[in-house]
C-alpha cells in the first residue's frame, strides 16, 4: 500500500481545552490505524498513512473540520452532522427538507459552536453535556466501534446518543424519571422511520390549528391522581390546562411509537413557560400572568415543528443505519454495575458528569413535568430528592443522623475530604449562620460518601484496563464568613484512587456560557477526571 500526507484542519472557533482533546483524540487513532504526524500548528496537522485508512480515521473525528490530500477532500462525520443545523435554522419546509439531505457537494459548515443538532437540541435540561466531547473522549479511550459505553448519571442522555452514532452499545442510568424519559426519546429517535415522525407531526399540527368547540371533558388531566391534579391546579390556569389536554389526546392517538415520544417531549418543554412559573428561575417559584396570554397549543406546534426538523435533518443526514442498543434504567448510581448485569465487567469507557456538592433539588426543577406526564406522583418527590446524590435538602433528623455516621467512618475517608469538612464545620460551629450553612458539613460528607459507591460500582462495571471520564465542577461556599473552595474534582480523584482506579493527569475546561434557561445557574469552571481501571 502506498503511504501518502494529508492535511486535517481543526475547527476554528474551538476552546483551548477542546484544541487540547482535539490532539489528544488524533494521537489516539494514530495508534490505531498507524498513522503519522509531524508539522502540528495550532490550526492542522499533516498525517501520513495508507490511504485507505484516512477516510474511517476522518469520519472518526470530533474537533476536525476536514482532512485533505491525495486528491481527496473529506468533510468529517461530526461536522456535516453540525452542518444540518444550518439547513433547518429558519423553519424550512419539510418537503424541501427531505431534498436538501444529505450534502452533496457544497456544505455550509458552522463558523461557531453547534451543541444541538440531531436530538441533542429537543428539551432543555441543566447541566448538559457537549456531544463532541463525548466523541473526543470515545476516541481518546481507544474504545472503537462495537465497544460498551456507559453513563451512571446520564441526565438528558447525551453519552448515549453519541455512543449509539460512534457505533458503540451504551449503558445508562438515572434517579430522574424525566431524565429516563428524555434518554430512551433522545436514543431510540436516532431508529425512527422519518416518514412516522413527518405524518406524526402533520397530523397533529392540522388537528391543532382546526378550531373545535370546547365541551369535552379534560379525560388525560382527569385521570392523574387526585392530589397532582390539585398541584397542577395550582400551577395553570383553567384554559392552559384544557388546552394541554387537547394536545394529550392527539398524542395518545398517535400510532407511531417514535412520533409519540417526541411529542411527549416536546410537552414535557413547554410546561414551564404555559404555567405560572417565574421566568428563567431554577427553583419552581410561582407568579401569576392574569395579563398574559398564553397560548398552550401555539408553543407546543413551534417548539414540536422545531424538534422534528432537528431530528429529520440528521436522519436523513445519516441514512439508514444499524445502530448498537442502549439501555437506559431508572436507578442508582451508588450502584450502576448491578443496574447493567449484562455488561458488569465489561464496559470499555465510562463518561459521565455528576452534581456537584449541595446542588440545587434536582427533581425541584423538572416537577411540572413529572407529574403531569405522570411520571412521578407529587407525594413522592421529596422522598426521591433526598435520595439524589448532591442534594441539599435535609432535615433536622437527617442531619444528625449523617454527622453520626461521619464519626464512625471518618477514618475511612481521604484526609482532604475529612479536612475540608471539619474546617467547615469549625467554622459554621463558631458562628451564627443560617440553617443551609449549619448543614452543609452534614451535607458534603453524604455527597462524598456517595460518590465513594458510585466509584466503586464504576470499577465493577469497567472491564480491566477500561477507562473513566468524569466531568464535574468545582464550587465554594462562606463558612464563619469566610470563603471556602470546595475542589470537587480533587476530592473526587482522592476517591478514585481509594475505589482502586489509576488516577491520570486531569483536563481543565472553561466552561461555555449555557444557552438554556438554567444559564445563570451554570459553573464557570469544570475539570475532566480521567481514571483507569489497573489489573
Amino acid at each position: 500500500m502506498t503511504t501518502s500526507s494529508f492535511v486535517c484542519r481543526i475547527k476554528d472557533y474551538i476552546q483551548p481545552f477542546e484544541r487540547e482533546l482535539a490532539f489528544q483524540e488524533v494521537n489516539s487513532l494514530m495508534r490505531a490505524f498507524n498513522l503519522k504526524a509531524e508539522n502540528r500548528s495550532q490550526t492542522e496537522l499533516v498525517v501520513f498513512g495508507e490511504n485507505h485508512h484516512i477516510s474511517t480515521f476522518a469520519q472518526r473525528l470530533a474537533y476536525w473540520e476536514s482532512v485533505e490530500g491525495q486528491g481527496q477532500f473529506i468533510t468529517t462525520l461530526q461536522s456535516l452532522r453540525e452542518a444540518t443545523v444550518n439547513v433547518v435554522r429558519n423553519g424550512i419546509d419539510l418537503d424541501i427538507l427531505r431534498g436538501a439531505l444529505p450534502f452533496r457537494e457544497e456544505v455550509s459548515l458552522p463558523n461557531r459552536r453547534c451543541l444541538r443538532y440531531g436530538t441533542h437540541g429537543i428539551h432543555e435540561y441543566r447541566g448538559k453535556f457537549f456531544p463532541q466531547l463525548v466523541r473526543a473522549l470515545i476516541n481518546v479511550s481507544g474504545t472503537g466501534a462495537g465497544g460498551i459505553v456507559a453513563d451512571p448519571m446520564s441526565g438528558s442522555g447525551t453519552t448515549l446518543v453519541e455512543s449509539k452514532l460512534f457505533g458503540c452499545e451504551s449503558y445508562g442510568v438515572d434517579m430522574n424519571p424525566l431524565s429516563c424519559l428524555l434518554t430512551e426519546t433522545k436514543a431510540s429517535l436516532l431508529e425512527a422511520n422519518p416518514d412516522d415522525l413527518v405524518n406524526g407531526y402533520r397530523a397533529i399540527r392540522e388537528a391543532l390549528l382546526r378550531p373545535e368547540p370546547r365541551d369535552r371533558k379534560m379525560a388525560y388531566f382527569e385521570n392523574l391522581p387526585k392530589e397532582d391534579q390539585r398541584y397542577l391546579s395550582s400551577w395553570f390556569g383553567s384554559e392552559v390546562l384544557a388546552a394541554l389536554d387537547d394536545i394529550m389526546r392527539l398524542i395518545s392517538q398517535e400510532r407511531s411509537t417514535h412520533a409519540r415520544g417526541l411529542m411527549l417531549v416536546a410537552v414535557s418543554n413547554i410546561l414551564r413557560s404555559v404555567s405560572w412559573q417565574k421566568v428563567e428561575d431554577l427553583r419552581v417559584r410561582k407568579e401569576v400572568r392574569l395579563d398574559v396570554e398564553i397560548d398552550p397549543k401555539k408553543e407546543f406546534l413551534e417548539e414540536l415543528g422545531r424538534s422534528v426538523r432537528a431530528v429529520l435533518a440528521l436522519l436523513y443526514q445519516e441514512g439508514s443505519r444499524n445502530y448498537p442498543k442502549h439501555t437506559i434504567v431508572q436507578g442508582d448510581a451508588r450502584r450502576c454495575a448491578e443496574m447493567w448485569p449484562s455488561a458488569k465487567g465489561k464496559v470499555d469507557t465510562i463518561i459521565t458528569s455528576p452534581p456537584y456538592a449541595t446542588a440545587l433539588p434536582y427533581l425541584d426543577t423538572d416537577r411540572l413535568s413529572l407529574c403531569y406526564l405522570g411520571l412521578l406522583p407529587r407525594p413522592e418527590h421529596r422522598a426521591r430528592d433526598l435520595l439524589m446524590i448532591g442534594n441539599r435538602e435535609v432535615s433536622e433528623k437527617m442531619r444528625r443522623e449523617y454527622l453520626t455516621a461521619y464519626m464512625s467512618e471518618r477514618a475511612r475517608l481521604p484526609r482532604e475530604i475529612t479536612g475540608l469538612i471539619d474546617r467547615i464545620d469549625d467554622l459554621n460551629s463558631s458562628h451564627e449562620v443560617g440553617f443551609r450553612r449549619r448543614n452543609l458539613s452534614a451535607l458534603l460528607f453524604k455527597y462524598f460518601s456517595d460518590m465513594k459507591r458510585v466509584m466503586h460500582s464504576m470499577n465493577d462495571a469497567l472491564r480491566v484496563g477500561g477507562t473513566a471520564y468524569i466531568v464535574v465542577g468545582n464550587n465554594h461556599t462562606t463558612a464563619g464568613g469566610e470563603r471556602v473552595d470546595i475542589e470537587t474534582a480533587k476530592l473526587l480523584a482522592t476517591l478514585a484512587d481509594q475505589a482502586g482506579f489509576i488516577v491520570e493527569p486531569s483536563l481543565s475546561m472553561d466552561m461555555l456560557a449555557s444557552r438554556d434557561i438554567f444559564r445563570k445557574n451554570a459553573m464557570a469552571t469544570e475539570e475532566i477526571l480521567y481514571l483507569r481501571k489497573s489489573s
